[in-house]
């Protein structure tokens, strides 16, 4: 678990940390909240491991707190990407290869990560008595929410090498970044015996899923469905 804190910690770095000062209320406890769950599932296997089974199980209360405000708080923020969608149909120079499709297929893609972490952590509750599937359940749910960060780090390379014109694939990022997620969830769940897991079924679904962001997000149907449920 410490390599995908890693991994999550470098990808959103420059979004984040770069333009700190800036960002609202909301996009701060996004992150924060996040980085409290990626160490608490970092922290609880050590508990377990070392026979403190009654500390295990009080974070675990905790731990659905947190969870839940992982879940909700991002939920909260797709208005944010909707705000996107049209500043770079106003001002698509400002933009560069992020045209209004791209925000408009963000909110879909993440609310279906969204969705399936906390199906994990329902199911990571379920099977809290059956150790393997209970630990299986919880790590999977840091495959299921990786891609926003390690998507932006990803980018952000691609635009250093490309540079931030209009002409470079907004896209290359995400499928680099599912690659990536799937690939290493694949050599864990291998590691684990868990590769016909349905939690890692999921991973490879969802992940898979990300990669149709220019479509979902090319669609009038969808766009409109975005305008008229998501506002703020």
């Amino acid at each position: 678990m410490i390599i995908p804190m890693i991994i999550m910690q470098l990808g959103i770095a420059m979004d984040y940390w770069g333009e700190f000062t800036d960002n609202t209320w909301a996009v701060h406890i996004h992150y924060w909240s996040g980085t409290v769950w990626y160490l608490f599932l970092i922290i609880q296997p050590y508990y377990a491991a070392h026979g403190k089974i009654e500390k295990h199980r009080t974070n675990g209360m905790i731990g659905i707190f947190i969870a839940g405000s992982v879940g909700l708080g991002s939920l909260s923020m797709l208005h944010r990407d909707i705000r996107l969608a049209h500043l770079a149909m106003e001002f698509p120079e400002k933009f560069g290869p992020f045209k209004a499709w791209f925000f408009y297929g963000v909110p879909v893609v993440e609310t279906v990560m969204i969705c399936a972490f906390m199906y994990a952590v329902i199911k990571s509750i379920v099977y809290r008595k059956d150790l393997a599937n209970h630990a299986w359940w919880l790590i999977s749910t840091v495959f299921l929410i990786m891609m926003p960060a390690l998507g932006r780090g990803v980018q952000f390379i691609q635009i250093m090498i490309s540079g931030f014109t209009p002409d470079l694939n907004a896209m290359v990022g995400i499928y680099i970044s599912a690659a990536i997620i799937i690939g290493f969830a694949i050599v864990s769940a291998i590691k684990y015996n868990k590769l016909k897991h349905p939690a890692t079924i999921l991973i490879i679904c969802v992940n898979l899923f990300n990669c149709l962001l220019e479509p979902v997000g090319k669609s009038e149907v969808i766009q409109n469905i975005l305008e008229t449920v998501i506002k703020g």
